[in-house]
């Protein structure tokens, strides 16, 4: 009975004992996955730092890289406008040349024109000089002619031209002769016809100018009106089939011979200090150009024109 009783007693301690070894083990088992499970959360946020600062240091050399490229895209536009300057820089050093070899050839067409024009000027030296002194002559005889007159006029000692006041022949503003300006014109055309109808110089004269002048008060076709009404009242008073003041034969030369034109304040006089003489411009003047003369100006505006168009023609080759 002894051993019966003991045998129980010995099976519930092997069962307990089982049980907390077991117990012990699973706790073992439960503190390494515990361990496990930390050191590999500890793992995972390593990890995870490490992966955000590698996310970091990419996006910090993306943007290295951006930079790189944009710094590489700047050197390409540089090199590109760089290479479009050397590409321009020959074009031009082409077109240089070229427009050398055109101005060569411009400067040996200008030497040949200067050529010609020293040629034609020789020619013409003579007749210049005759008219020079067929026009100082003129001139000369005029002066005598009104310098001791009554007449208030005054005769250009270089061309000749004779001026008298407006006021003598209108009223201001007007144009309208006045019966002063109607007296005046009969004593002063005679003589004027005189001198130049003579046979010294009817030959020699061309054409005879009257010519009206304003001030600059007014605008400048207002003036280019008056000055014009101005001009053909005085040569409609001294050219009219009613008008006694000259010669039938004088009236006939005349009349092929002036023209009356106006000229606005195209030509105002000034005073001494610089400044416009109103009164003085308000004139009248009688010109009177010489055959040879009007050919010699005819020549030199030919042949201004065809040096302007020898010019013109060789800026546009350098265009």
């Amino acid at each position: 009975m002894k051993r019966n009783r003991r045998r129980p007693d010995e099976e519930t301690t092997y069962w307990l004992s089982y049980s907390d070894m077991m117990a012990g083990l699973l706790l073992t088992f439960v503190l390494i996955i515990s361990f496990t499970m930390l050191h590999a959360k500890m793992q995972y946020d390593e990890k995870q730092t490490e992966l955000i600062g590698k996310e970091e240091e990419l996006s910090v050399r993306s943007e290295e890289l951006e930079a790189e490229r944009a710094i590489v895209a700047s050197q390409k536009t540089m090199l590109d406008e760089q290479f479009e300057k050397l590409n321009a820089q020959e074009k031009a050093l082409a077109e240089q040349g070229e427009k050398i070899a055109i101005q060569e050839e411009t400067l040996r067409e200008q030497h040949e024109l200067l050529n010609k024009l020293e040629a034609l000027m020789s020619e013409q030296q003579q007749k210049l000089d005759d008219i020079i002194g067929v026009r100082a002559e003129l001139v000369e005889d005029l002066s005598k002619e009104f310098n001791n007159s009554d007449l208030k006029v005054s005769v250009d000692e270089t061309t000749g031209a004779i001026t008298f006041d407006a006021s003598i022949l209108f009223d201001y503003n007007k144009s309208v002769l006045k019966p002063s300006g109607k007296e005046f014109l009969a004593d002063f055309l005679p003589r004027y016809a005189d001198v130049l109808l003579s046979p010294k110089y009817k030959d020699n004269i061309s054409e005879i100018l009257i010519e009206g002048h304003t001030d600059t008060e007014g605008s400048y076709i207002s003036n280019l009106q008056l000055s014009q009404r101005r001009a053909l009242a005085v040569a409609e008073y001294c050219l009219s089939d009613n008008s006694k003041i000259l010669t039938e034969d004088q009236l006939e030369e005349m009349r092929s011979l002036i023209s009356a034109v106006g000229r606005s304040y195209s030509n105002p006089v000034y005073d001494k200090n610089g400044k416009i003489d109103m009164a003085a411009s308000r004139r009248v003047e009688f010109l009177f150009r010489l055959s040879d003369e009007e050919m010699v100006r005819e020549m030199i505006e030919i042949l201004s024109e065809d040096q302007s168009s020898s010019q013109s023609s060789s800026q546009s080759r350098t265009q």
